[in-house]
């Protein structure tokens, strides 16, 4: 078994040190790899790489920026501080390609139009970045992501100059609307996406930020030029086509619309009989406030406490408040006191101008957080009546 390890660990040795030296052929070509979106929501966005063919020195390989490093340390605090570092991968064609087809997912390439020169800095970037002391980088997003390392590296790996020309039918988008193409609408992804991220994610894309997202490094590589005269792409083809497959009724039935719709039927029917009885069920006051304040911690901690660019000036804090963890202890008493009473009202008000960022377009929330919205409106309304009252 060591002899085996010994010998396998001295042919991978080879084979690096022969791909760092390796002088392309004239007969070599580099390509882009864009891999369709997959089931998962890691998956959804799709995914990029380069492939680099030279049948003279018997090359086929795939880099990709992709990978995550799961021997990081502190891997899962990294990467909520949005502090991770990613890593370049390279994998045989052969073995992407049947990773890829097996989980039914599109494959398009663009055959790059560059001369021997440039094909050779582009191979030595990717070569040099794979070494272990180059291969991290911190990972953002959506601005250093597999998709935009893409375009970097093929600007670095030409002195001409590249004109990323937009097509006919494009139509320029915010960033959560680029998301919303990717994860739909209704979707848990969408719904944590929305929560998560700030209103810095709904302004609008420049062309060069929609790169963020395969799709788009497909569509402006194949539209872009070099000098203005040549096309930067010589050839293009889809080398697998995903299988259409037929949605299912569990995909709605178990969407936030119709999970928090039920819920939020919930909380206005017990609001209802509360208000006929003359009564107030305190552990639904004390699992709103629950809820609504320890989400509010998270978002302001996505905000102050992280380096993710994308979770600044999050105005879900206006339901979700912080300050109710704080006046938890005020649910249980049978009379509430005047500045609590007020304190409800500023709820109440922070709901409206939360339904004006939305009309007005400073951001947009979650589609399936409207049935909550509404509920915690009623609710707050029922508790100032309430009070008044006793």
């Amino acid at each position: 078994m060591k002899l085996k390890l010994a010998i396998t660990f001295t042919f991978l040795s080879i084979a690096c040190c022969f791909a760092q030296m390796a002088q392309l052929s004239s007969n070599s070509e580099i390509s882009v790899l864009t891999i369709g979106p997959g089931e998962s929501l890691n998956d959804a966005f799709g995914h990029n790489a380069f492939r680099i063919k030279d049948n003279n020195l018997g090359i086929d390989a795939v880099y990709g920026y992709g990978q995550y490093d799961f021997d990081a340390p502190n891997f899962y605090l990294k990467f909520a501080q949005g502090k991770l570092n990613y890593l370049i991968s390279r994998h045989n064609f052969a073995d992407i390609y049947y990773h890829y087809t097996n989980y039914n997912r599109t494959i398009e390439e663009l055959v790059l139009n560059l001369t021997l020169d440039e094909k050779q800095r582009l191979f030595d970037v990717l070569e040099h970045n794979y070494q272990p002391e180059n291969r991290g980088y911190l990972y953002d997003f959506f601005f250093d992501n597999c998709a935009t390392k893409i375009r970097d590296v093929t600007l670095k790996a030409t002195q001409r100059t590249v004109d990323f020309k937009t097509p006919t039918d494009f139509k320029p988008k915010t960033f959560r609307s680029l998301i919303h193409d990717h994860v739909g609408l209704n979707t848990w992804g969408s719904f944590g996406i929305d929560i998560a991220l700030g209103s810095v994610i709904d302004h609008t894309a420049s062309v060069n930020e929609h790169m963020f997202l395969p799709f788009y490094i497909n569509a402006f590589f194949e539209t872009a030029t070099l000098n203005g005269t040549e096309k930067l792409v010589k050839t293009s083809k889809t080398v697998y086509q995903k299988k259409q497959t037929s949605s299912s009724i569990l995909n709605f039935i178990f969407s936030p619309i119709l999970i928090l719709g039920i819920l939020g039927l919930g909380i206005l029917w017990l609001t209802y009989r509360d208000y006929k009885t003359q009564s107030r069920t305190v552990w639904l006051d004390v699992a709103l406030f629950n809820i609504t304040g320890l989400v509010g911690i998270v978002l302001l901690l996505l905000w102050f406490a992280t380096d993710h660019s994308a979770t600044a000036y999050n105005y879900n804090l206006l339901w979700a408040m912080p300050l109710n963890i704080l006046v938890l202890g005020q649910l249980f008493r049978p009379v509430l006191k005047n500045w609590f009473k007020r304190y409800i009202k500023f709820l109440i008000i922070m709901l409206v101008l939360m339904t004006f960022h939305w009309i007005s377009g400073v951001q947009v929330f979650a589609v399936g957080i409207i049935p909550l919205i509404i509920a915690l409106f009623v609710r707050y309304i029922f508790l100032v009546k309430h009070s008044t009252h006793h």
